[in-house]
């Protein structure tokens, strides 16, 4: 059987595995396993856990459970409730600053945690009550949680840029590095939006009220004293200082990645017991809990991909796809923006993980041959991906953010992420148009990559 043939049966037994309802873990395994038997060698079949163990046996991928607990720790404190607090009394006065105030929060917590659905879920749980108590509308609150959360695979430390760097090969730090510049620039993107929007809803707010004399939420005006404001820092100061010191432990190459995911893993458990009491086995029973059970689910999902990317190199599926690429003599820009439809609509299906591992393979060689820097073409892929965590039909987020608000229609909740859609694809567009924006901090502080 031909390569050509043998890679589309291979597509059609994944499809098919995964429409059948399977989780993604076991139908990537099940599909793998399968092949194995019929188009590899009987003896693979041994082989299958030494495998699975020997791709998996990687120090930088120890470094995902370590992460997972410390965004576990910070996320089942209160911490995420009073980052948001602090915030809003700072930020009161700003037109939308309540709006700003979640998207920072937003942006804070996923410096800290790592992760996007734990990001939703700690700041949505405070800050979409007290934006609806203030007159946003749902769609809008919804809008800015959802969108906020994805900035926790783009803001290091990130699980997402964990596992590129290893299926890319690249420089795991230089990619944390390059990740800062993007997601700045996408806070800002949001908070503006949070501006007009926020000044949209008041007009018609003021509208109303000067037509009908209907009262409306927006329109009250809050104050907050001195003492209220500083009041609010003690709690939040503790939690900036361990992400400064996590990021100042890596980039000042005093730890390796596995070795400062350890320490903030151990810092962020010390602090939770300090400053909220936190320390009681029953207190800790949730958090580990949680952590053993999200990184059991995302090693698997790991575990399995690698063994599925195996059999696709070994078959030469991802080679001919590879070469297939390259022989249709597309030009660089083209063949960029293929790709990323291609990402775009695998988003439609699958989370980050999976996405990465089971397309490494294929796009890459062809990018790297194009003369793409491979860690500017992991910023431009995971701002692609966050797209996917808020559009439906898998929209993770809008699926978090629903169990957190369950008041707000799903519908609202999708329309009020579209906006944020299109920021990120503006911001795709000029990450092309700039690379700088990302390329630039790497390379300042770790001196010019020796091969784009």
């Amino acid at each position: 059987m031909s390569t050509l043939a043998i890679g589309l049966l291979y597509g059609g037994a994944t499809l098919t595995a995964m429409f059948s309802g399977l989780p993604i873990a076991f139908a990537l395994g099940t599909v793998a396993v399968v092949f194995m038997y019929f188009f590899m060698p009987a003896a693979s079949l041994d082989t299958v856990t030494q495998n699975v163990y020997e791709e998996m046996a990687s120090i930088t991928l120890l470094s995902i459970p370590l992460f997972i607990l410390k965004g576990a720790a910070i996320g089942k404190s209160r911490a995420g409730q009073d980052l948001y607090s602090a915030l809003h009394a700072w930020m009161h006065k700003v037109p939308g600053g309540l709006g700003i105030a979640n998207v920072f929060a937003c942006a804070l917590f996923a410096a800290m945690a790592g992760s996007s659905p734990a990001t939703c879920s700690a700041i949505g749980s405070a800050g979409i009550p007290e934006m609806r108590k203030r007159g946003y509308s749902g769609a809008f609150a919804a809008g800015i949680i959802a969108a906020g959360g994805t900035l926790g695979i783009l803001l290091p430390p990130s699980i997402t840029m964990i596992l590129y760097a290893v299926a890319a090969e690249q420089s795991l730090g230089r990619l944390f590095l390059a990740g800062i510049g993007p997601g700045l620039m996408l806070v800002v993107l949001f908070a503006s939006y949070a501006v007009v929007r926020y000044r949209q809803e008041y007009a018609r707010a003021e509208k109303a009220f000067a037509a009908a004399g209907t009262d409306h939420p927006i329109l009250k005006v809050e104050h907050y004293t001195m003492v209220q404001r500083f009041s609010a820092l003690p709690r939040v100061l503790p939690f900036v200082v361990l992400l400064t010191g996590v990021m100042i432990a890596l980039y000042g190459g005093y730890a390796t990645p596995s070795e400062t995911a350890g320490l903030g893993g151990i810092l962020a458990l010390a602090l939770i017991a300090i400053i909220y009491g936190v320390w009681r086995p029953t207190d800790l029973a949730p958090i580990l809990n949680s952590t053993i059970k999200e990184s059991t689910m995302l090693m698997m999902i790991i575990g399995m991909s690698l063994l599925y990317s195996y059999v696709m190199s070994y078959l030469h599926i991802s080679q001919g796809a590879a070469q297939a690429i390259v022989a249709m003599q597309l030009s660089r820009w083209v063949l960029l923006f293929t790709i990323l439809g291609l990402v775009i609509v695998l988003g439609f299906f699958l989370p980050p993980v999976s996405i990465i591992l089971m397309t490494a393979p294929i796009i890459l060689p062809p990018l790297k041959a194009a003369g793409f820097d491979l860690i500017w073409f992991g910023i431009v892929m995971t701002i692609v991906m966050e797209m996917g965590l808020i559009h439906p039909p898998v929209g993770l987020n809008i699926f978090v953010i629903k169990n957190i608000a369950p008041d707000i229609p799903l519908k609202d909740v999708i329309w009020g992420t579209v906006p944020f859609v299109i920021l990120m694809a503006a911001a795709v567009l000029l990450l092309c148009l700039v690379p700088g924006i990302s390329t630039a901090l790497p390379d300042m502080v770790m001196g010019p990559a020796t091969v784009r």
